[in-house]
């Protein structure tokens, strides 16, 4: 059955490929988002001419009054993304994340919808899961900067720790400000669904990557901030020691894992997890793109220095996802860089990289 759908913040990333994918299943798309440039650069990326396009803000209760009218569901994108940023611009970050989220739950009270999926993040969780070495589960909390063994989390600041993938069970541990305001979001709609009467589903995303990206805007994805020092003949920074791991999940199956999270039964009330289901070092996927993009003498740059705000490892466990949402990622990092590196290739970029590093350096959170 064809339903209308809207999309806060659709007009960004993961809202471009979310709405291509409704579209292919006979959904009607609403978008309102207000084209922020640093997000969109100077002239935003367009949108498929099927999808009603509101220009607004999140904050403006009178748009978000006008968007919900005749929609069946919501899918709620609509947030700044960065945790270095977020850790000087905090008002800016809590005022569009955190009262935004607030406007959009006040204008579902009264207009309520059937689902409500929000994007969460897997900052939520701090660091992962770790364990020690004869398999006990263990906290893998550090302070910023290396200890005696290096970069990773220890126990009692003296037996290394192993990552393992990170499952929904893990209790939050907040490091940036950015987390902070995602979690806000992610409990605001779920205790408000809970409160008035309709669902809501949280998909906590892992590193989210494919074309559209926005190259130009360093506070994004790291493949993003990768590919335009790349594209502009610079070599990618990578913070620590580049061996962090990460999970890195296709955007094409991330539209999919919305899809899904709106439509199945019986999971409202719940929050997943959305990643490839496998891990990679950062220097490794840098070295991953740079091959790709015909640019291998373009080693990464390796600062050893740590940003404020940042963990360690975190990787998905998707388990409850594939079992309960049915969710499948069928793009891998290794099978899909190229697609993403002739995208690149094609793109133009302004490299903002160093003025996203110094920024950082100038408030004291790069040690």
């Amino acid at each position: 059955m064809s339903k209308t759908y809207l999309l806060t913040g659709g007009a960004g990333f993961i809202g471009r490929h979310l709405s291509s994918e409704l579209l292919a299943h006979g959904h009607h798309v609403r978008v309102l988002d207000n084209l922020l440039e640093q997000v969109h650069g100077p002239s935003p990326l367009g949108l498929p001419p099927e999808i009603e396009l509101i220009r607004g803000d999140i904050r403006d209760p009178e748009a978000v009054s006008a968007a919900l009218h005749g929609v069946d569901g919501v899918f709620h994108l609509a947030a700044e993304v960065g945790v270095g940023q977020s850790m000087y611009e905090i008002a800016r970050y809590v005022g569009v994340n955190d009262l935004g989220t607030a406007v959009l739950m006040e204008q579902l009270i009264a207009r309520p919808v059937e689902r409500l999926v929000i994007a969460s993040s897997m900052s939520v969780y701090g660091e992962g899961r770790y364990v020690t070495p004869d398999g006990r589960p263990a906290a893998g909390r550090r302070s910023n900067g290396r200890n005696d063994l290096g970069w990773d989390p220890l126990l009692d600041d003296v037996t290394p720790l192993k990552p393992v993938p990170t499952d929904e069970t893990k209790e939050p541990d907040l490091a940036s400000i950015y987390a902070l305001t995602k979690y806000t979001q992610e409990r605001s709609c779920l205790i408000v669904a809970a409160a008035y009467g309709f669902q809501a589903v949280a998909l906590r995303l892992f590193n989210v990557f494919g074309p559209g990206q926005a190259l130009s805007n360093p506070y994004t994805g790291v493949l993003a901030n990768f590919g335009s020092r790349l594209l502009n003949g610079q070599r990618p920074l990578v913070f620590e020691d580049g061996q962090q791991r990460r999970d890195f999940v296709h955007v094409r199956d991330v539209a999919t894992a919305f899809r899904l999270a709106m439509e199945t039964p019986g999971v409202a009330g719940e929050v997943f997890n959305i990643g490839s289901g496998h891990s990679y070092t950062v220097e490794a996927v840098a070295r991953m793109l740079a091959k790709a993009m015909r640019r291998d003498r373009l080693a990464p740059d390796i600062m050893g220095k740590a940003r404020s705000g940042d963990i360690r490892h975190c990787f998905a466990d998707i388990t409850k996802a594939r079992q309960r949402l049915g969710y499948r990622p069928a793009h891998r990092l290794e099978d899909t860089l190229d697609e993403l590196a002739e995208w690149i290739s094609r793109s133009t970029a302004a490299d903002r990289g160093d003025h996203a590093k110094r920024e950082l350096e100038q408030h004291g959170l790069v040690a």
